[in-house]
């Protein structure tokens, strides 16, 4: 690709925001103190890898209410011209069964507490990284993060708004149970709810982070800080155990792909969903799209988006326990069959059959050619609400995403990694390298993959508007949730189509992306969300 083919001088709709360009070093995340770490990493000898893991280490930090020390991580590398994926999802505990859970009283999975706990894999992640990857130690590239949880930093709008939400949940849970008041200790200190502009130190996340720094990986699964996590859930009751943090290492993993309007998009295998967007992708491509009907491109995708998800809601599990293979569910003939459904009327989506007989993204890239795409989740705002005294750490609640159903791929078992909504991606053209792509968002990311994906490949928008465009939501059913920004002729068509139309005041929940492509005369050009605090940090 010797030019982009986008105008990177047109912007459709308003924005706070330009295309960013650059030669040496480019990190797009979203928060700016995070952009400056990897930037910094970058300057002192540091890789693109480098700049992932000093980015993803002071999001733990800078944006809490997002990402913390008890995440698990996924991504997509590229260097010396080859893709690697890593996923840093951890299991379910051994303790944590079905049975268990009834015994404990749920009849459904919990949604928040101690028992939707898996393995956190992040740290776990950014060791594998620096060492076979990077150029740096991991002890350098964890120096930022330390000094902005020791020395304190400023809040962000975004993440403030964020945290406000998350603030009046937990008072809540404190008043039921007060296992949740080591959440208030360390991130309402003195009581109060922290607003845009407030001035915050985590001290025990510092301590944790100089353990890493000193230790490495080892020091939190396996050495004191694995033995005072293992403490803290004998005490509130959790399944967690210090054995399941010490069999813990991140997995590496094939990244799958479609051909789409010339170009490789890839996203990992399950048992993250990024497969959804495949799927979509494949059911889209033989459709024709009009840019003067956008009814037509937009209920399509819907549509496809549907279909896509409804089959991996069924069928996405952990591979082990998975009874449809990838290569099933990405089948061009399963996708020619799901094609055959859509209509101009919007449809109440069911899966096929395929077989026959609270996160934060960040993308990074160097002078070098390497790329990386990286993904880091507590899954709901603070995640599980667990947090361990005097470490700083809060753990996922990932495990909210396995069904206690026994008949699904996706039932809780011990050692089981559940459904997982987090997904980095990538493209490439003609066996090289375009660049890393991702958008936070839960159930929301794969459909934002969409989106995005067919604003700058099939329509031609450069990578600021393709982010900026207004979005729609499927929420279930035939609901669609829109922006604000939303054209009104479209929605009123859509309506008349059969789709239940809900426009939102509050467009957070509509994805938060960055992206970063590359030229082959080795151009850089960085996009950031207006949705979120992002920025991109160039060299």
């Amino acid at each position: 690709m010797k030019a982009f083919p986008f105008d990177s001088l047109r912007y459709s709709y308003p924005s706070r925001r330009n295309l960013v360009y650059g030669r040496k070093g480019m990190v797009a995340t979203g928060n700016a103190l995070a952009a400056q770490a990897g930037l910094d990493a970058l300057k002192s000898g540091g890789n693109a890898m480098d700049a992932a893991i000093a980015a993803a280490a002071t999001l733990t930090v800078v944006e809490p209410v997002s990402n913390g020390l008890g995440s698990d991580a996924f991504c997509i590398i590229w260097k010396n011209g080859k893709l690697t994926g890593i996923n840093g999802s951890g299991p379910a505990p051994m303790l944590a069964s079905v049975e268990a859970l009834r015994q404990k009283g749920y009849t459904s999975m919990p949604q928040i507490g101690m028992h939707t706990v898996n393995v956190p894999g992040a740290v776990g992640v950014w060791e594998e990284v620096t060492a076979k990857f990077g150029k740096r130690t991991l002890a350098q590239n964890l120096e930022a993060a330390i000094s902005y949880a020791q020395d304190g930093y400023v809040l962000q709008p975004n993440v403030a708004k964020e945290w406000q939400a998350e603030y009046k949940k937990y008072q809540a849970l404190i008043a039921k149970n007060q296992d949740y008041q080591p959440w208030a200790d360390t991130f309402a200190p003195e009581g109060k709810c922290l607003r845009a502009g407030d001035f915050l130190r985590l001290p025990d996340h510092a301590a944790t982070l100089r353990a890493i720094a000193a230790g490495g990986a080892d020091a939190f699964y396996r050495g004191e800080i694995a033995e005072k996590m293992d403490a803290h859930f004998r005490r509130i009751g959790g399944f967690l155990r210090k054995e399941d943090l010490a069999a813990y290492h991140p997995e590496y993993v094939t990244p799958l792909s479609a051909n789409y309007c010339g170009y490789d998009v890839w996203e990992l295998p399950p048992n993250g969903h990024g497969i959804t967007v495949l799927m979509a992708l494949n059911i889209l491509k033989e459709m024709e799209f009009g840019a003067e009907n956008e009814f037509i491109t937009v209920h399509r995708q819907i549509e496809a988006l549907k279909l896509a998800y409804s089959d991996a809601k069924e069928y996405v599990a952990d591979p082990r326990a998975m009874h449809v293979t990838p290569e099933e569910m990405l089948s061009m003939d399963y996708a020619a069959e799901r094609r055959g459904l859509i209509t101009d009327k919007a449809l109440l989506p069911v899966c096929g059959k395929p077989k026959k007989g609270g996160t934060v993204y960040l993308c990074t890239a160097d002078g070098e050619g390497n790329m990386v795409s990286y993904i880091q989740s507590n899954y709901c705002g603070f995640g599980s609400g667990v947090v361990v005294p005097g470490t700083g750490i809060a753990f996922n609640n990932r495990g909210a995403n396995f069904t206690m159903d026994e008949t699904k791929d996706n039932c809780i078992a011990p050692g089981k990694k559940s459904y997982h909504t987090i997904i980095p991606g990538f493209l490439t053209k003609d066996g090289e390298a375009v660049g890393p792509f991702g958008i936070m968002g839960g159930f929301m990311q794969p459909q934002a993959h969409v989106q995005v994906l067919n604003h700058l490949l099939r329509f031609g928008m450069n990578p600021q508007e393709a982010l900026d465009h207004p979005r729609w939501m499927w929420t279930g059913g035939k609901t669609i949730e829109v922006e604000q920004s939303m054209d009104n002729r479209l929605c009123q068509e859509l309506l008349r189509a059969g789709h239940d139309i809900v426009v939102k005041a509050d467009s957070s929940e509509f994805g938060r992306g960055e992206m970063v492509l590359r030229t082959e005369d080795g151009t850089l050009c960085g996009a950031c969300e207006p949705r979120t605090d992002a920025v991109v940090a160039v060299w």
